[in-house]
């Protein structure tokens, strides 16, 4: 605690010092005309006493002022730690503490953005491994330039394409970049292409999808298609053998509820609002290996979003998860 920081103003402090300059002033004058001191040694012991008695005040005041410039300095070298104290109640106190929540702030997202350099980089080098390895053996004559090769060298392609685009539309969505096309869009067909367009690895993998009646939502219909296909998909990919993946579309009063649940492993509670980070994986998709590259589900909530609607994950009852999507009318967006 430095002296003077229960005072709220920092205008209050400056009175109360200058006050205490003054009294010291007059009290040394005072004393000085009684013992028979000089004149002209008076002015300097008061300003002696004066300076030994407000320094501990002043450097109290401007103490968090030279905190926050060497914590700049630190910040301006990539170091995020240099402490500032917070104590006072006045101007300068709550200028210190608007820069500690900014400092952690920056510090948050430096540290975001080089795990975004670290994740991509490592994203990318998986697919770009397998081509050069496969092209090497190729030239070497190790592997023959046959149907087989040239259709996984186009499976990796396609991977790394659908990893750019990926990195590409959730870099739009976060600089609020990705404009919506809002049309009216039949629910049903949608779910339709969404069934006919997601692969099934494994084929004992039932996909039903079921849609109210006459369901038309006014929407961006490719990214309403975009977030059912990365539901979907993720869906399929953990559901188990001979189970089934269901994708139900109803109505609501604000517009649209669109579930998708499978029987998997499920997402642990604590986990359920962390998925939606970019890069982020659970502890299961990373042991077992089927899980994606953790983008999909971040740029499904950017989307959500842009529409003004909803996404949580709950359980499928004693298995499996539920993703459920509630997504408003064009007109009932804010």
């Amino acid at each position: 605690m430095r002296p003077l920081d229960h005072l709220q103003s920092i205008k209050a402090k400056l009175t109360v010092v200058i006050v205490a300059v003054l009294a010291v002033s007059t009290v040394v004058s005072t004393v000085g005309l009684r013992t028979g001191i000089p004149v002209w040694l008076r002015p300097v012991i008061s300003l002696g006493v004066a300076l030994l008695f407000v320094y501990p005040f002043a450097r109290g005041i401007t103490s968090p002022l030279r905190e926050m410039v060497a914590a700049s300095r630190a910040m301006a070298a990539g170091d995020y730690s240099q402490p500032v104290t917070v104590t006072s109640s006045d101007e300068v106190g709550e200028l210190a503490r608007s820069f500690t929540a900014m400092r952690a702030e920056l510090d948050l997202v430096d540290r975001q953005r080089r795990e975004l350099i670290a994740n991509v980089s490592h994203e990318l080098r998986t697919p770009l491994a397998s081509l050069r390895a496969r092209f090497e053996n190729i030239v070497d004559g190790v592997e023959e330039l046959d149907a087989d090769n040239v259709e996984r060298t186009l499976r990796e392609v396609e991977r790394l394409g659908r990893l750019v685009e990926q990195l590409l539309d959730l870099g739009r969505i976060e600089s609020g970049a990705w404009l919506l096309h809002v049309e009216a869009v039949d629910v049903d067909l949608l779910l339709q292409r969404v069934c006919d367009r997601v692969d099934r690895p494994d084929p004992t993998v039932e996909l039903r999808h079921n849609c109210d009646h006459g369901l038309v939502l006014q929407a961006d219909p490719t990214r309403l298609e975009q977030v059912a296909v990365n539901l979907v998909d993720n869906a399929i990919r953990h559901a188990p053998s001979n189970t089934t993946v269901d994708a139900a579309a109803t109505w609501t009063q604000r517009g649209m509820r669109l579930v998708v649940t499978d029987a998997g492993p499920g997402i642990a509670p604590e986990e359920r609002a962390r998925v939606f980070e970019r890069f982020y994986r659970s502890d299961h998709a990373r042991s077992s290996g089927d899980g994606g590259s953790g983008i999909g589900l971040a740029i499904v909530r950017g989307i959500v979003d842009l529409h003004h609607g909803t996404i949580t994950i709950t359980s499928n009852g004693t298995a499996g998860c539920r993703v459920v999507v509630d997504l408003p009318h064009a007109e009932e967006q804010p």
